[in-house]
């Protein structure tokens, strides 16, 4: 028994289109306006408790742990053996939050493996 192929309509690519660029943005807000901005880096050291603060203290965290990288590859992992929209969604949003911050090794090779998700075999002809 073979199994069909895993196609997406368009409106779950318009999703994942959304769902990516939403993502992609806030990992750059994230990296850029709040990691590497000295002055933002500097009040937040200092001990300001806003919400940017927040992010950059757990973006960090999580970053140096490798934990974008590694969820992004155990999604794919899962999105190989069993294709979804949930794991294509959930692997796109650790992936493209680990390529902007710092897990780029990881996340790249979850990348590859979410795309290897659409590979089967092509049904036989009679």
């Amino acid at each position: 028994m073979t199994k069909p192929p895993f196609r997406l309509s368009p409106y779950q690519v318009q999703f994942l289109l959304v769902i990516g660029f939403i993502t992609v943005g806030y990992a750059l807000y994230v990296r850029y306006l709040a990691i590497e901005l000295s002055t933002v880096a500097l009040a937040c050291d200092g001990g300001l408790q806003t919400l940017l603060c927040q992010a950059r203290v757990l973006s960090t965290v999580l970053f140096k742990n490798s934990v974008f990288g590694i969820t992004a590859l155990v999604i794919a992992a899962l999105h190989v053996m069993r294709p979804s929209i949930v794991l294509l969604t959930g692997g796109l949003i650790a992936a493209g939050l680990g390529i902007v911050l710092y897990n780029v090794a990881l996340s790249g090779i979850a990348i590859g493996l979410l795309i290897l998700g659409f590979a089967r075999p092509a049904p036989a002809t009679a």
